[in-house]
C-alpha cells in the first residue's frame, strides 16, 4: 500500500507582483484589479495565492452580507 504525505505533495503558489504582466495574471486569476491585489498583499502580509484567495473570498462574503442588511433596512 502506497501512502502519500500531503504536506510534501502540496505546492504553494507564491505570487510575484514585481512584474506587471505577472501582477495582471494573478489579479485576473483572483478576479480583482492589480491595485486591489497589491493592497490585499499589504493588508495580510502574505504573497501566497491560497491565503489571498481566502481573504478576498471572505471580503466578498462580508461585503455581500453588509449590503443585504442595508437593503433590508
Amino acid at each position: 500500500m502506497e501512502t502519500q504525505n500531503t504536506s510534501t505533495n502540496t505546492r504553494k503558489e507564491v505570487i510575484d507582483i514585481s512584474d506587471e504582466q505577472d501582477r495582471n495574471y494573478w489579479a485576473a486569476r483572483l478576479g480583482v484589479s492589480s491595485e486591489k491585489l497589491k493592497s490585499t498583499i499589504r493588508a495580510i502580509h502574505s504573497m501566497e495565492f491560497s491565503k489571498l484567495n481566502d481573504f478576498l473570498r471572505m471580503e466578498k462574503i462580508k461585503s455581500a452580507s453588509t449590503y443585504q442588511r442595508f437593503a433590508n433596512s
